[in-house]
């Protein structure tokens, strides 16, 4: 999770008029038959008067729900509390004591170490591991079992297998950092910080901003970080993909430099190796996510000012598909703001002849007419009507396909851990 985050930062309102047309950002992720089938229900809206009596059920510690940690995380049901859970909540019982489900004296016992500094990340360990030589290292792969709750006592999360690459951004900063002061086979509590964990922005729809989360990690397995040569083609864009999502979550939050860091791992994934020579079956898929990868980092980069890296991305998605709009209109903006108007009209004309509807084209080009005759430039509003339009990606990115709070499942065994397997690799799935 981003190093970067800022308590109390203000994102940079939006621009009016750029809103993306949906029907140009929304592709599909390709090989959805590697997927486990998840049978998802969308629920009707609930009248005003249970409302609130729903709410209340749902915050109650294990009700109707099982939260899988993967980038977005996806919410399940599970109506039963399972054992584990019982047992779970029974270990919170024994370490809070008489407090109830209060955090505050937790942040200042004695009885816990500090990870950090500034006494925000806070461990106790339940059952010692295998010693020094058994802790995980940068890079390398691992797999716990999760469970965590807010000091409310609502179970937010439960994962008996979540495997992830340590220093690779796939989990938030308390787990990253717990995990990496775990030894193999110990079981922990950690106590973090809303800063550590999901931050002022909080996860929709279960954990609120700035909230504190205390988690119990079983470190389960450590191994080395598999090999990219070692996989298929499908295997490659589907852990492509995975990173592509961790990207989206992050720019969605405006972690812009998380999302670039994401969507740089998954162009190294979609590298080719010449070891193997690939079909032209293969060769296009590649392409296809490629410039899925690449448009998705420019658009961090833009948000970034990093104009030299839009450039050079949008050239290289220009040289896969010379009539790609999006990296068309990415490039012409970049040269607008620039200052190089005739490159810039040439380019804009060129995206909006491929798609004469989109409004961010449009406005763009207004803009550029304006700066052209030295017009002054519409003044931004600085209080956003809705607020919680910034975190819309229809103006860069895909839009993330939106479920329901609650996603049915009949069983658990139908998403498999939410886990894909495959050359024994371990990795968590994720959607767009």
């Amino acid at each position: 999770m981003p190093q970067d985050i800022q308590p109390g930062k203000i994102p940079d309102p939006i621009e009016h008029g750029t809103l993306w047309d949906a029907s140009l950002e929304l592709q599909d992720n390709g090989n959805f038959d590697k997927i486990p089938t998840v049978c998802v229900e969308e629920s009707e809206p609930q009248q005003n008067e249970y409302r609130d009596e729903d709410r209340l059920l749902q915050r109650t510690p294990s009700f109707a729900k099982t939260v899988k940690f993967i980038l977005p995380p996806i919410t399940i049901e599970d109506n039963a509390p399972q054992e584990e859970e019982v047992q779970f909540f029974q270990a919170v019982e024994d370490v809070l004591g008489d407090r109830g489900y209060s955090f505050k004296d937790i942040f200042s016992s004695i009885q816990w170490t500090d990870i950090t500094d500034d006494k925000l990340l806070r461990k106790k360990i339940l059952r010692p591991g295998r010693g020094e030589d058994s802790t995980p290292l940068p890079g390398q792969q691992v797999t716990v079992y999760l469970m965590g709750i807010l000091e409310d006592g609502s179970l937010v999360e439960k994962d008996p297998k979540l495997s992830f690459v340590l220093d690779e951004g796939d989990v938030i900063q308390a787990l990253e950092m717990g995990v990496r002061s775990m030894q193999l086979g110990e079981v922990a509590f950690l106590l973090t910080n809303g800063l550590y964990a999901f931050g002022i922005l909080g996860r929709d729809p279960d954990i609120p901003s700035d909230a504190s989360l205390l988690y119990k990690v079983t470190l389960l397995e450590v191994r080395d970080k598999p090999s990219l040569i070692a996989l298929t083609t499908a295997d490659r864009i589907t852990l492509a993909n995975q990173k592509r999502e961790c990207g989206n979550f992050h720019f969605e939050r405006e972690e812009y430099r998380n999302a670039m860091h994401s969507y740089s791992q998954a162009l190294t994934i979609l590298t080719p190796s010449t070891a193997d020579p690939l079909s032209s079956e293969e060769e296009e898929e590649i392409r296809e996510h490629r410039i899925k990868c690449l448009n998705n980092l420019a658009a961090a980069q833009l948000k970034l000012h990093h104009y030299d890296d839009v450039i050079n991305s949008c050239n290289a998605v220009l040289e896969m598909d010379i009539d790609n709009a999006k990296a068309l209109y990415r490039k012409g903006k970049v040269l607008s703001e620039r200052g190089d108007y005739e490159e810039a009209m040439s380019v804009l004309k060129q995206a909006l002849k491929l798609e004469p509807t989109t409004k961010a084209i449009h406005a763009e080009l207004s803009k550029l007419v304006r700066r052209q005759k030295g017009q002054p430039e519409v003044t931004k509003s600085l209080v956003r009507t809705n607020p919680k339009a910034h975190l819309k990606l229809r103006d860069d990115l895909n839009p993330l396909i939106r479920h329901s709070a609650k996603q049915r499942v009949s069983s658990l065994s139908h998403v498999t851990h939410h886990l894909m397997l495959f050359s024994g690799i371990c990795i968590p799935v994720l959607y767009l």
